[in-house]
């Protein structure tokens, strides 16, 4: 997948997930599914009729959208984009019936093959091989008819195209089949179809909007961080980006240290005797960086959590000690295929607020209270509003299905007991541990999972042999919870910016006032309200440079800067200054003092603007 196609992806909130077979058998059920998934049916119609040589590969319907990959003689254009939209257009106003055909396998590899769909063959042959596996009659395929145009499809369509709702071509990018690098690249062409007008144009402006806030930008814009071929999928941070960094983690270590947490820190290099323990090098083998070293292997660890077991074992523990709750800023290291690397949200080094905590099962249900707690607290400084959903064991799970069983109800039991309004994801907890996970909406409506609570009672307590003594003397098994509350700091940051178009709240932005001295005699009164605002904690910058008032002001406001504070002759002589917010809001004129007070209070409040 090419840097442009992950654009898209990330524009039309991800694609339906899988393998072509999958993506097929999967069909469409929702009425606008339905819908989309017709229109990419009447797209590969219209690039056949204007590309009689094209090869089709799969066209599903996707979050807000459709696509379909095609095999061309050449790379499309934003002309031929226009014309494909055109002919889809005919093709609408026609209003052809959507036709099912139930056709034997063998006819329809034949068919596929004598039309050059070299692609359909390939699924076919697939279908074939896996009924042959399974020891199963080889299928019957069903086709999708409109006009002349017929398509593999399990469906289900519209009754017929003249259902197909407002429309438009949105980009092409490059994909390779089945998403395997070493298979043939293919075009793909991306839509969306909505039931009104008006949805498509709100849609095509939240669209445009995103890539106007797209953070990789507003990385370059603002001087936050920075991506090089050095060193792939890892941020450099520049000063400013590492103030955001530094006031984020500042809160949360106040907000842990209000509940008794214990930060450590832990080896990033570590031996594979330890994930092998875990389960991880099994099961999570290829997303490690491995080396060798004196013929022993290694790995960067991926994750936090197996290495607390090793400062919990360091001494013998109490029932009197627990709960115990170790956090770590760790820094992670993932082997994430290039492909799927993007900006901040998607980094092969990160760091994560993680936090490990130790509990006797009686202190379960309040420990879980008290986290989402802490998940609401320090969401709200962002002013965003969490949702949570309860994930429950997945096919491929470590331990006694007893003991999952058990982390369930407890999980279950603590929600209720907390008064959350929650979902349940049947089967999407993590391998060891079922989980809460936590989402919110951003200023787009877009959905983003955020923190995560995992209840584990078989990795960390199982597989490395965790206990405590209980008030009779006896050895018992504690829980360990694995909570993270901004989860990686990276994409956390990346989140936020676009949430906030840039603009952060004064409390965590980078820059918080930008002093003007009018002219070069002003400039030492200029660092001495400076001083008198960072003597109260606040991030102020003084702007020398030799461009016009008017300027240095709009340079601020591109910047994103809350306050921007104008030094003449007046404000100095009274020392006085009148703010200027970086909405155009100019505020009355205060002392120096009583300035620095008010905004240092508004900081330290941890509030959206």
């Amino acid at each position: 997948m090419n840097e442009q196609e992950r654009d898209e992806e990330e524009v039309l909130e991800a694609p339906v997930r899988g393998s072509a077979d999958e993506l097929l058998d999967a069909g469409a059920h929702d009425p606008i599914d339905a819908m989309r998934h017709s229109a990419a049916h009447v797209m590969a119609e219209a690039v056949l009729d204007l590309f009689p040589g094209a090869r089709l590969g799969i066209g599903p319907a996707i979050a807000n959208g459709f696509y379909y990959d095609f095999d061309l003689p050449r790379p499309l254009t934003p002309d031929d984009l226009e014309a494909i939209e055109a002919r889809m257009r005919e093709s609408v106003a026609a209003g052809h019936a959507f036709v099912r055909r139930e056709i034997a396998l063998a006819d329809a590899r034949a068919a596929a093959h004598g039309a050059g769909q070299a692609y359909k063959v390939e699924i076919l042959d697939d279908l074939e091989a896996k009924a042959v596996a399974a020891g199963e009659p080889t299928p019957v395929t069903s086709f999708f008819e409109h006009a002349a145009f017929s398509d593999l499809c399990k469906g289900p369509h519209v009754e017929h195209t003249g259902r197909i709702g407002p429309f438009r071509l949105l980009s092409v990018a490059g994909a390779y089949w089945r998403g395997d690098e070493k298979r043939p690249m293919l075009q793909r062409v991306y839509g969306t179809v909505w039931a009104t007008q008006e949805e498509l144009d709100l849609y095509l402006w939240r669209r445009a909007e995103a890539k106007k806030r797209d953070h990789r930008r507003l990385g370059v814009q603002l001087d936050l961080f920075s991506f090089s071929d050095v060193s792939p999928g890892s941020a450099f941070w520049h000063p400013r980006g590492q103030r955001i960094w530094r006031t984020l983690e500042a809160a949360m270590r106040e907000l842990q240290a209000e509940r008794g947490y214990e930060e450590i820190s832990t080896p990033i290099l570590v031996h594979k005797k330890l994930w092998q323990q875990s389960g991880h090098w099994d099961l999570y083998a290829e997303n490690m960086f491995r080396l060798e070293s004196e013929g022993q292997e290694f790995s960067l660890k991926p994750m936090n959590c197996p290495e607390s077991t090793v400062v919990y074992r360091s001494r013998l523990r109490s029932y009197r000690d627990l709960p115990i709750r170790y956090s770590e800023f760790g820094r992670l290291h993932r082997n994430e295929r290039s492909g799927s690397l993007s900006g901040l949200t998607r980094v092969r080094q990160f760091i994560q607020d993680d936090a490990h905590v130790y509990v006797r099962p009686d202190q379960l249900s309040a420990e879980i209270e008290a986290m989402l707690r802490e998940v609401r607290e320090a969401y709200s400084w962002f002013g965003l509003q969490p949702r949570f959903a309860f994930a429950t064991k997945p096919d491929k799970a470590l331990g006694d299905p007893a003991l999952w069983e058990r982390a369930e109800g407890l999980i279950r039991v603590a929600l209720d007991r907390s008064g959350a309004d929650y979902v349940v994801k049947p089967k999407d907890g993590t391998f060891y541990a079922p989980k809460i996970d936590i989402y919110i909406d951003d200023a787009l409506g877009r959905e983003w999972q955020m923190a995560t609570i995992q209840v584990d009672l078989v990795m960390l307590p199982e597989r490395f042999d965790l206990s405590y003594i209980d008030e009779t003397g006896q050895p018992q098994r504690p829980i360990a919870i694995h909570r993270a509350i901004y989860g990686s700091l990276e994409r956390f940051i990346g989140i936020i910016l676009e949430h906030f178009a840039g603009a952060l709240p004064l409390w965590v932005a980078p820059v918080q006032a930008v002093i003007i001295p009018i002219a070069d005699r002003h400039l030492e009164a200029a660092g001495e309200l400076a001083a008198v605002m960072r003597a109260r904690g606040l991030r102020v910058e003084v702007d020398g440079s030799d461009g016009r008032m008017q300027n240095k002001i709009r340079l601020a406001q591109e910047q994103k800067v809350p306050y921007m504070i104008v030094l003449g002759d007046r404000e100095v002589g009274d020392r006085t200054a009148s703010p200027r917010t970086r909405a155009g809001v100019q505020q009355p004129a205060v002392h120096w003092e009583d300035l620095a007070a008010r905004l240092a209070a508004q900081a330290s409040a941890r509030r959206p603007d």
